[in-house]
């Protein structure tokens, strides 16, 4: 396996790197009406891209990084984003009632 932590860009615009890991359906959808990444978001969109698209972006954005560069630095980043996304996400809240007694 090739690793190389370094920070280029190939196919993928920095814009779509570093915005998808805010915002990455806004992205997708950026980036199909730009067609700024013609290679990986073609212009007759399939139901199956569209759905995982809408459901879990963030492993199509995965998947696109790796066909693009393979496991890079930018690879990394965006699957800690995914851990912690995925992994503080469900979180339960606890709150306490407050028992007010009526005399």
């Amino acid at each position: 396996m090739n690793t190389h932590l370094d920070l280029a860009t190939h196919g993928i615009p920095l814009w779509f790197l570093v915005l998808s890991l805010f915002l990455p359906r806004i992205c997708i959808v950026l980036a199909w009406l730009q067609h700024s990444m013609p290679h990986y978001i073609p212009s007759v969109v399939g139901i199956i891209p569209a759905i995982v698209a809408l459901l879990i972006p963030r492993l199509l954005i995965l998947f696109w990084i790796y066909s693009d560069q393979g496991i890079g630095l930018w690879f990394l980043i965006h699957v800690i984003g995914l851990l912690i996304t995925w992994g503080g996400g469900s979180s339960r809240v606890y709150t306490r009632r407050r028992v007010t007694y009526v005399d």
